[in-house]
């Protein structure tokens, strides 16, 4: 079933209407165009700008929420992927080319928060969270050695895909969880009591309890790919996953638009949209502004929902 707003919008549940997940703008709005493969939008509320990256460009770009302009962020950036903010307001970074997590300091500096574990070099991290306590998780594919178009192509050391922890006291790196086929994007629940992870070989997003000590357990499945849902086309690979102050998760579908979850895991709806969707953030003022990722573009729409911080909501702006 379709909404009334037109192509925008498309309503699998009344839940997606009633919880004003229509009420936005009618259309996207194209912010920039001409990148290869644009992934990991990250608002940042001090600068009023949304930075991204370019993976097969090997480069960062930056829009200007006040001038509309772009720009080069940062060149030759490892193959960067997914970003997002520490507790200081600090920008980390998943390097896919250089096979690393890093932390870009306030003087402009770079520390390598993770590259290795167990004396392994990494894979490709691809996405990354933080809880407020400085514990880090990220994803860790292999896509980015594959080949040479988002990364350097090369074997993996560690034979398999895993999402790690990072200890913000020791900086050890831990496993933290090892179910999957290629783990992706990954975000803590608002209450950072649960883990959400996408799992884009296994189409699945699997969530996890997570410890005081940052430990994962109960691991389960919330969402599964592979069948029609509602009219959608659901067996879209999923990439990265934001939460809304409503605990709806609205989920990257490539192939298939945005995905809209109610709390119990029903598939309510999703928005349309031309290109491949790769990765999702919140962000405005009021942070409810979406901005997309997709194939070639950036996009927006400023939305009728209010999205929570990508590392959850207990930590300030």
């Amino acid at each position: 079933m379709s909404g009334e707003r037109g192509v925008l919008y498309e309503m699998f549940d009344e839940r997606f209407r009633t919880g004003r997940c229509m009420n936005g703008d009618a259309a996207l709005e194209v912010l920039y165009t001409g990148c290869r493969w644009a992934e990991g939008p990250l608002y940042v509320p001090a600068w009023r700008q949304v930075v991204w990256s370019d993976i097969p460009n090997d480069r960062m770009l930056r829009w200007d929420e006040e001038t509309g302009a772009v720009g080069v962020f940062r060149r030759s950036a490892g193959h960067t992927n997914g970003n997002t903010l520490d507790g200081q307001g600090r920008l980390v970074t998943c390097e896919q080319g250089n096979r690393r997590v890093t932390r870009t300091e306030h003087d402009g500096t770079v520390s390598v928060l993770a590259d290795r574990w167990q004396g392994k070099r990494l894979n490709s991290p691809n996405d990354v969270t933080v809880r407020s306590d400085g514990t880090l998780w990220f994803s860790d594919p292999d896509f980015g050695i594959t080949s040479d178009y988002e990364g350097h192509r090369a074997v993996s050391e560690i034979g398999a895909n895993h999402v790690y922890r990072v200890d913000p006291a020791t900086g050890e790196v831990h496993l933290a969880a090892d179910c999957f086929g290629a783990p992706n994007g990954l975000v803590l629940s608002p209450d950072e009591r649960r883990l959400f992870v996408s799992d884009t070989k296994d189409k699945v997003i699997r969530v996890f309890d997570v410890r005081e000590d940052g430990e994962l357990s109960d691991g389960r499945v919330f969402a599964r790919g592979g069948a029609k849902t509602g009219g959608a086309r659901a067996a879209a690979r999923f990439d990265n996953i934001r939460f809304d102050d409503e605990g709806r998760l609205w989920v990257a579908a490539m192939g298939d638009g945005v995905h809209c979850y109610d709390p119990d895991g029903t598939l309510i709806g999703r928005l349309v949209v031309p290109e491949a969707v790769s990765n999702i953030v919140w962000g405005g003022a009021k942070r409810n502004r979406l901005f997309i990722t997709a194939e070639t573009s950036l996009y927006s729409v400023v939305m009728g929902v209010t999205g929570t911080h990508p590392t959850g909501s207990r930590r300030p702006d």
